[in-house]
């Protein structure tokens, strides 16, 4: 082929590109795996100078990362956007932007809300959430699995569970949507996503304040009695556990359910199986493939030499789970979508102190969720002109993915 050629060319320009890893550009997200794969094979230790940071693509590599908090910090929080950055961090991402014992005692403040079986006895009201959504999708030719069913369902649970009235579910899901999109490789904010944070911020306020005068049985009624060494939680560290639980709690969710039903029409057995009783093996495997937790970042304390590359002391360092996922050390031919597959050793939710502690949750949702829909559909379609992806450094699915349902025959009753 002739250098100078279009192919030549295009050719050219997609392998620069498999080489450049970005979390904040769209070409990333469309399809960061080839990225991901270069990376492991040629730059385990990879490194972005013009946005000053390394990164961890291997199994091995991030997982020690994430069990040594010590080496590798979470004190200036776990974004790389330069507003999220910073010792303050924790001023908006609470427990996740502390280091032990500080995240051992706030983060226990709400653990005793997802243990599993605190969870396990969330599924009869998860299970009516998800009919509830599902139910009026049903009537119509065509709706968008994404926007109108899989964002809600964990949002809906998220904010029953910290006492957020229903008539407000609506617009905490938008503002916390917009909160999260981001321009084509820009790390700032733009005016709509500052201007729905500081929407959310004085909502949290006044939800705090109403529950302090009136406290229920949710979640943020609990935090306004907690204690930290003896002094109770002011309102700014209420509001930005509000903020973390909400997001956290939508994003993974919402997003992983998407990136299940995308793979499961573009795997037919998967799907067939999936909705015939293997939502289980549905869910662990996308959360393998195509995790929707995809990176969080880290502060290096202490000057660290992997793989021959010295990553100096104060270095940011982004971990990437998504990746080693697909690592071919520990998952053998790992770009093959399988439902059969041992996922024991995915590390999607994380490890160590920061692993999710909404993971049960999110599991449970997402099963149950696939599972509602494999009693009425035997099978669906996507259109693809009409899906459109989430553009986060973060989370990885679909803002939108119209699809068409196959019904299953009703069941005839015996007056038929």
């Amino acid at each position: 082929m002739r250098t100078d050629s279009p192919a030549w060319q295009d050719a050219h320009e997609d392998a620069a590109a498999a080489r450049v890893y970005d979390p904040f550009s769209y070409q990333v997200h469309e399809d960061p795996y080839p990225v991901y794969a270069w990376m492991r094979q040629h730059a385990p230790v990879y490194r972005n100078t013009e946005r000053d940071f390394w990164a961890l693509s291997r199994h091995a590599d991030v997982l020690a990362a994430l069990r040594d908090p010590a080496r590798f910090s979470s004190g200036n929080g776990i974004s790389l956007e330069p507003t999220l950055w910073g010792p303050q961090s924790y001023k908006t991402s609470s427990f996740l932007a502390m280091d032990p014992p500080d995240h051992t005692a706030y983060r226990g403040l709400v653990r005793a809300a997802f243990t599993p079986r605190k969870v396990a006895a969330l599924e009869p009201r998860i299970r009516e959430r998800a009919r509830a959504r599902l139910a009026p999708l049903l009537d119509r030719p065509r709706f968008d699995f994404a926007d109108d069913f899989a964002a809600e369902l964990p949002n809906d649970v998220m904010c029953e569970l910290i006492g957020i009235p229903a008539a407000d579910w609506g617009q905490i899901r938008a503002d916390n949507d917009q909160l999260n999109h981001h321009q084509d490789g820009s790390d700032d904010r733009t005016a709509a996503e500052v201007a729905a944070a500081l929407r959310l911020a004085s909502y949290y306020v006044g939800l705090v304040a109403d529950l302090r005068r009136h406290p229920g049985g949710d979640l943020t009624s609990a935090l306004t009695q907690a204690r930290v060494d003896g002094v109770r939680l002011h309102d700014a560290q209420i509001v930005a556990f509000l903020f973390l639980l909400i997001s956290a709690g939508n994003d993974s969710a919402g997003k992983l359910l998407g990136n299940a039903w995308y793979h499961g029409w573009r795997h037919p057995e998967a799907q067939l199986a999936g909705l015939n009783g293997r939502a289980g093996d549905w869910t662990a495997e996308t959360l393998r493939f195509d995790s929707a937790s995809q990176m969080m970042a880290r502060t290096l304390t202490e000057d660290t030499v992997l793989h021959g590359t010295c990553m100096p002391a104060g270095a940011r360092v982004a971990l990437l789970p998504a990746s080693a996922n697909r690592d071919e050390r520990v998952f053998p031919d790992p770009d093959r979508y399988d439902l059969g597959r041992d996922t024991s050793q995915m590390i999607a939710f994380g490890h160590g102190p920061h692993h999710c502690l909404g993971a049960a949750l999110a599991r449970l949702e997402i099963r149950v969720a696939l599972e509602e829909i494999g009693t009425v559909a035997s099978g669906y379609e996507i259109d693809m002109a009409g899906a459109r992806r989430v553009h986060s450094p973060h989370q990885r699915g679909f803002a939108a993915l119209p699809c068409t349902l196959t019904r299953r025959p009703r069941p005839r009753t015996l007056a038929e």
